[in-house]
């Protein structure tokens, strides 16, 4: 008996990291929603929609911002409240779902419409995001869907994985389809995928105000097939760039694939550049997790990714 025991810690995948510890990420484990009630424009049919944000429970019965960065969570999602030329919207990927006795997060691609003055139909093409960060609210524009997203959030420790349950409900199809508030459905070759990754940054600012980066730590998952819920799933988490050395290394993992912008000390949204690797202290971390692997406004339509208790690996 004794000899199966030694065996099996062996195999255990935290005996294989040297784990220490596991800390849960704040909120991550998905227990506690603001349920928001958006009372659209009449304009565009007036009808209320139901927003959720990850954080201390509450309820919220009126067309106001949400404050992320005053809300005590870390996290922030793809769902947000916009108002356009004063008309009022709300888009939803991003829900809570039971899940035993508690709850998951699930997010959602979907083509989200509306019937503007009561005959014009617009479609967008959105995809359930949660991420470290912060929406800036009220969504004023389409023009610039990251530029109202604050990425990442302050984090100095160096963890060696990050750990979390998953699910995914992933379409076997070679088309994506693109739509920005249009009218029109573009549809393209192409394979979307749900995926989850952390980012690990050292920022700092010039005296111009734009923002420098160095990639310190990257761990990366996508996921291009249907499963079952996969508990205490690891994610490695390589520092430097030793991530450019792994046998599954692609394009998408490496620097300045993602668009990031942050706010710099006077307010300003700005790009974040990275400018290479280290393996210095972090100073900022970005954990994401989508249904979709594509650009915003592109995707296909179906796929849902459930995500669980999300931790972090020393």
């Amino acid at each position: 008996m004794r000899r199966f025991s030694i065996i099996f810690l062996l195999l255990s995948p935290l005996f294989l990291y040297g784990q220490e510890r596991i800390e849960p990420v704040p909120y991550g484990d998905m227990e506690q929603w603001v349920v928001r009630y958006i009372k659209e424009s009449r304009i565009i049919g007036g009808k209320t929609r139901v927003l959720y944000a990850i954080a201390p429970t509450d309820t919220i019965r009126k067309n106001v911002a949400f404050d992320y960065a005053k809300s005590g969570s870390p996290w922030t999602v793809s769902s947000a409240y916009a108002r356009v030329s004063g008309v009022e919207k709300a888009s939803g990927s991003v829900s809570p779902e039971r899940r035993g006795n508690g709850w998951c997060c699930r997010l959602d691609n979907k083509m989200d419409s509306v019937i503007a003055i009561g005959f014009i139909k617009m479609y967008v093409m959105v995809a359930g995001t949660i991420f470290t960060g912060v929406t800036l609210e009220p969504v004023t524009s389409a023009d610039d869907p990251y530029g109202v997203v604050d990425m990442g959030v302050a984090f100095t420790k160096r963890p060696v994985a990050m750990m979390l349950d998953y699910k995914a409900k992933v379409e076997q199809s070679d088309e994506i389809v693109s739509a920005n508030a249009s009218k029109k459905i573009t549809k393209m070759r192409g394979r979307d995928a749900a995926e989850i990754y952390i980012i690990l940054q050292r920022r700092w600012e010039d005296k111009e105000g734009r923002l420098h980066a160095k990639r310190v730590a990257t761990g990366y998952e996508r996921v291009y097939h249907s499963t079952p819920w996969k508990n205490d799933y690891l994610i490695p988490i390589y520092w430097g760039d030793a991530i450019t050395r792994q046998s599954g290394y692609k394009d998408y993992m490496g620097l300045n694939a993602h668009v990031m912008k942050s706010r710099n000390s006077k307010g300003k949204m700005t790009l974040v550049e990275e400018e290479g690797y280290s393996d210095e202290n972090p100073t900022h971390m970005i954990i994401v997790c989508s249904s979709g692997c594509y650009e915003a406004f592109v995707g296909h339509p179906g796929n849902t990714l459930w995500v669980d208790n999300i931790r972090l690996v020393y």
